[in-house]
């Protein structure tokens, strides 16, 4: 089953709590809530206290992913503020720090998972993916929402989907970037079970005729 997890970096944070209750009204799985810290990627958006904030006000599955510098520091406090999924970028921090991060999410009782941007092999991940509860495959270069689908990504996501099948076939496959009816048949065929929209979400009034539009595509 396809899952669908819309980005609320889209949605309008004057309304954000009635936002995510027509997500969840209209079938989304998770909320995804990206955190960027204007060092790793070219853009700052929000951090704990909004974390903290969606998860009073949801029991939706609150899916985190962490596009900031040396996660490892961080990674805790999420998981304390409400997050039921940690995603950090492999790109960000040493191997040795890497596996530390996976260890401290493990002992919250949450869930964890690594993302990689566009430029990154999915190789890097072979260290990492028996421990994953989810891998994350850039379709756009992180840091804002709204941006074109990056065709030349669906080959990585095919076989980060293999390697996965090989070793962990628990771990979920998610994309993030440019994600709407029209390219998520693309990514499902190469492999992906939980696809990011942002835009396609919440720049339609209907989020329920959105959601399922991108799902059943």
């Amino acid at each position: 089953m396809t899952k669908l997890a819309p980005s609320i970096l889209s949605a309008d944070f004057c309304t954000l709590g009635e936002d995510i209750r027509q997500i969840e009204a209209g079938g989304a799985d998770y909320v995804h809530i990206d955190v960027m810290d204007g060092i790793f990627v070219p853009n700052i958006s929000i951090g704990i206290p909004v974390v903290k904030s969606v998860r009073k006000h949801t029991p939706m599955f609150l899916d985190v992913h962490l596009m900031i510098d040396r996660p490892h520091r961080y990674v805790g406090e999420f998981c304390d503020a409400g997050a039921d999924l940690v995603v950090f970028h492999v790109e960000t921090d040493e191997p040795q720090d890497i596996f530390a991060a996976i260890a401290d999410v493990k002992a919250h009782g949450r869930k964890v998972g690594l993302a990689i941007k566009p430029k990154t092999p999915e190789s890097v991940l072979i260290p990492y993916l028996p421990l994953l509860d989810l891998a994350l495959v850039m379709t756009v270069e992180p840091g804002f929402g709204g941006q074109r689908f990056m065709a030349d990504q669906l080959p990585k996501i095919a076989q980060l989907h293999e390697r996965i099948a090989q070793v962990n076939p628990a771990c979920e496959l998610e994309v993030d970037g440019g994600i709407d009816p029209e390219t998520s048949p693309l990514v499902k065929q190469a492999g992906a079970n939980v696809l990011v929209a942002g835009s396609a979400v919440f720049r339609r009034c209907d989020r329920a005729a959105a959601i399922a539009a991108i799902r059943n595509a």
